[in-house]
């Protein structure tokens, strides 16, 4: 946790460097809720997944946070803090750390991601994980069509590999999970949109031998920002 501090500490004064050095661009702030939704699995999961972010045209800092609680047991989460440049139009380069939160158990990492827009607007971001001698790379997509100017369907679709075991944290090597989504919002609001959809997710290897996972199910949720 004291790492967890000092870097947190390092990446603030990057910030303000960087923001001092570009003080002619007006500082922003915007606060997203990707999901937050009831999953209809075995284990009636409420689940979330947004991010905040403070900064300006080039230079922003971020804080990520996604996991689920389990009706009757402790929250799992996935968090991490990074400094994000934009080095091309639509593509920023980010650096940080990662704090991973499982129930009497935690890992920290240091992170280097690529966060942006493909062709045909799919977003993407793709994070390489690294600590205590192990690797990872988390990678994600989303894409939303519009099918009119309130109704979206927005597919999505996300894994997680690792160099090594890690049995505490109850992650295998190799491909551990994969992630697969479809939701249907509706935007009430453009800054707010209930959803119905379905998800499947599955464990590989010996993530599965660790917590055995292969399901689908339907959830309901809504996202919004401001």
């Amino acid at each position: 946790m004291t790492k967890l501090i000092s870097t947190a500490l390092l990446l603030g004064s990057i910030a303000t460097s960087s923001f001092a050095a570009s003080s002619e661009s007006p500082l922003y702030y915007k606060f997203t809720m990707d999901s937050l939704e009831k999953q209809n699995n075995k284990d009636e999961s409420i689940s979330w997944s947004g991010n905040i972010w403070v900064g300006n045209e080039l230079n922003k800092v971020f804080i990520y946070s996604e996991g689920e609680k389990p009706k009757g047991s402790s929250s799992e989460s996935e968090n991490q803090l990074v400094f994000s440049r934009a080095i091309a139009p639509y593509w920023d380069v980010q650096l940080g750390v990662g704090y991973d939160k499982k129930p009497n158990v935690d890992k920290t990492w240091g992170v280097v991601a690529l966060k942006g827009m493909m062709p045909y607007f799919i977003e993407t971001r793709a994070a390489l994980l690294a600590g205590g001698g192990v690797a990872g790379l988390r990678f994600e997509v989303e894409y939303k069509a519009l099918l009119t100017q309130k109704l979206a369907l927005t597919p999505s679709f996300s894994t997680a590999i690792y160099s090594k075991d890690i049995p505490d944290m109850e992650l295998g090597k190799g491909i551990s999970s994969t992630n697969i989504g479809l939701r249907l919002s509706y935007e009430i609001r453009r800054e707010f949109a209930p959803y119905i959809g379905v998800e499947w997710k599955k464990n590989y290897g010996n993530t599965d031998t660790f917590s055995p996972l292969d399901e689908a199910y339907v959830l309901a949720g809504f996202k919004f920002w401001f």
